[in-house]
């Protein structure tokens, strides 16, 4: 039996990276899934999902357009009845200090990672709601608990992100409704993937070494951690910031030597 047989999922930014990877390990204990990104995922990250959960269905959808969330979660509901887990990992990057950062793409990263996670929890909430049970996961990310320099507008989403938690935990938790957050460090996802070009990898070789485990997240180290969250296993577990980040917060080696 599977942490999540008999429950459904609806997992944003399904089609890559660290929204595919909790479509997969939800599907693989038994859900049923459905994923929602800008863009079809490609056949392969799809697969695992199709493969143990065969009546899952994918929707085109950008999380800043209200109506094509609405329709998309609706869509859920009309296909499986309800919907027991959300796990908003729809996001972008966004790099610049604020003398820098046109308001255009500040608008657009907060759109995406802060507004659209808004978006979509709340066509989500009125089907746990009537359910009396559900289970939210945002995806924030360390820098919504520390900033980083020249990332102003993602920092701020992020810590949008964790704030945003806390107020849906005080207000769902008499329902029934668990909300909480994820806080990933760096995730080798295609995201991270130019810190391995030509040029950037002393870069992507000097944030790997300020995580204490000397790594990167694999993103199915980041669904273990939203399948916890959506699991009976967190059912004392709300408005809470998991911090999943192989030390990233945890402070600065200095040596003495």
């Amino acid at each position: 039996m599977g942490r999540l047989d008999g429950r459904v999922a609806l997992v944003t930014g399904a089609g890559s990276g660290i929204g595919a990877a909790p479509a997969a390990r939800f599907a693989a204990e038994g859900a049923s899934i459905a994923g929602l990104d800008i863009a079809k995922p490609a056949d392969e990250a799809w697969a695992e999902v199709s493969a143990n959960a065969p009546g899952a269905i994918f929707h085109e959808a950008d999380v800043r357009d209200e109506a094509a969330v609405k329709t998309a979660v609706g869509a859920a509901v009309e296909r499986f009845g309800r919907i027991d887990a959300l796990v908003n990992a729809a996001g972008v990057v966004g790099f610049g200090s604020a003398h820098l950062l046109e308001v255009e793409e500040f608008e657009r990263v907060v759109d995406i990672n802060l507004k659209g996670s808004f978006i979509v929890a709340k066509h989500v909430i009125p089907t746990m709601l009537e359910q009396g049970s559900g289970s939210i996961v945002h995806v924030a990310s360390v820098e919504g608990l520390v900033g980083i320099s020249g990332q102003l507008a993602y920092n701020a989403s992020k810590g949008g992100v964790v704030l945003m938690t806390k107020n849906m935990a005080l207000d769902y938790s008499p329902s029934g409704i668990r909300v909480n957050c994820i806080c990933p460090g760096g995730v080798e996802t295609p995201m991270t993937a130019m810190l391995n070009m030509e040029g950037l990898k002393a870069i992507g070789e000097k944030l790997r070494a300020v995580h204490l485990l000397g790594r990167f997240a694999k993103p199915e180290e980041i669904a273990a951690a939203a399948l916890f969250l959506a699991s009976e296993d967190a059912s004392f577990v709300t408005g809470s910031s998991l911090v999943v980040d192989g030390g990233y917060t945890a402070g600065h080696r200095i040596s003495l030597d």
